[in-house]
């Protein structure tokens, strides 16, 4: 695609990591027919060529408008074309640029800011945990729209972690709502980690990964919080502390996991981060990516004689097989494991509707492919729906008959 960007942007960072995204598209169209939001509306506009040509207009020195802004607000991020694309555009990070460019130039609504603004503070503010006690506490009394948001009272397993050390460490971010919302999802990692010999390490300083603020347009409150986990995790990398050396970083929620995957890539241009930010990247994987070295361990604890008595139906997170790339891990190490497992035999690829803040700022588009998913993993016999991301979950969740868990918690419940 050629390019001619206006001299705003010209030799600024973004300008030039935007031409060198745009110049590989070659107007294919396949990515329109993988993505969820086109599925949907039918429009061009609302489909990753469309916003495309959106954003280069802007860079071009176009105008941006309500409109420009709303068909970008309606991308998921998530990913999906990015699989699909055989010119390997990066469409997240020229949806990125896009975004902030756009919202530096047209103002929203009132009650957008308030909403948005509601949500970059509340969801990483050190008060969510006691407000989701509290709606938790009071959760009949909760409206009907806000309940689906606030998940049962966790039982008394959710905060029970291991207390053995082992000499093989890894570092594990706790996210900035699951601690909260869904706490055993961190104690079922720790615990199965801890069953093949490896202890799982915290950092007190670490809060939430960057994606919420950076999504919500304040990019440099999302690199503020980026910069604040590679200090507060720098020294367990570099063994600075008692507990020695930390062979990965853990995430076991993929939409963190891609993040902070991208942490090289977010900081490049910081010459007091860039170096430490490639390394926090490189040393990420998802739990999934731990499995197949965990496999004999939990093989051995499992015994011979394990037969799983619950069939699973696997629902893959976009940030895990898009954004990460990771597919099949997931569903290979269940199975190698004795239980049954298996993806929706339609739109296994397409989104739930989560997408971070996206089911509260978009709410109608969310719910439709919400109950699409749904519909295709009833399809499948199974009695419980699992997945490897909070948001799915609480998503999948909040209108499923069958219950949806994080596949880790199977695996804990499994070996006690």
């Amino acid at each position: 695609m050629q390019t001619n960007l206006s001299p705003e942007f010209k030799g600024t960072p973004d300008g030039d990591a935007a031409e060198a995204i745009l110049r590989k598209c070659v107007h294919c169209g396949f990515c329109t027919a993988t993505c969820p939001t086109y599925q949907l509306l039918g429009d061009e506009l609302d489909g990753p060529r469309g916003r495309i040509y959106l954003i280069k207009q802007v860079l071009e020195g176009a105008e941006p408008t309500r409109a420009t802004q709303l068909h970008l607000d309606r991308c998921l991020t998530c990913r999906n074309c990015e699989s699909t694309c055989p010119s390997g555009v990066q469409y997240g990070h020229l949806v990125d640029i896009g975004r902030r460019v756009v919202e530096a130039k047209v103002e929203r609504p009132r009650g957008e800011r308030l909403l948005r603004g509601a949500l970059k503070a509340g969801l990483t503010s050190p008060m969510f945990g006691p407000a989701m006690k509290l709606g938790q506490l009071f959760r009949p009394l909760v409206p009907a729209a806000l309940k689906g948001k606030v998940p049962p009272k966790p039982g008394p397993d959710a905060h029970r972690w291991p207390t053995q050390t082992h000499p093989r460490k890894v570092l594990m971010l706790l996210g900035c709502v699951q601690p909260a919302m869904m706490p055993n999802i961190n104690s079922a990692t720790a615990r199965v980690l801890d069953a093949t010999g490896i202890q799982t390490l915290v950092a007190d300083g670490a809060g939430c990964c960057g994606a919420i603020r950076d999504h919500l347009g304040d990019h440099e409150g999302g690199l503020a919080d980026m910069r604040r986990n590679i200090d507060a995790w720098w020294p367990l990398v570099e063994g600075l502390t008692s507990e020695g050396q930390v062979e990965a970083i853990v995430t076991n929620a993929s939409g963190c996991g891609v993040t902070v995957k991208d942490y090289g890539h977010a900081l490049a241009g910081d010459p007091a981060y860039a170096q430490k930010a490639a390394r926090i990247s490189a040393l990420t994987k998802d739990l999934s990516e731990l499995l197949p070295d965990l496999l004999p361990r939990l093989k051995s604890r499992l015994g011979k004689g394990f037969q799983p008595t619950t069939e699973l139906v696997f629902h893959p997170p976009c940030t895990l097989q898009h954004g990460q790339q990771l597919r099949g891990g997931v569903e290979v190490g269940l199975r190698e494991l004795g239980f049954a497992v298996r993806l929706a035999g339609s739109d296994s690829h397409l989104c739930c509707g989560s997408a971070g803040t996206y089911s509260v700022l978009q709410p109608e588009l969310s719910k439709q492919l919400r109950d699409r998913k749904l519909a295709a993993l009833a399809a499948e016999p199974g009695e419980t729906i699992v997945s490897a991301n909070i948001g799915c979950i609480q998503h999948l969740g909040d209108a499923s008959r069958t219950p949806v868990r994080h596949w880790v918690e199977v695996v804990d419940e499994a070996l006690r």
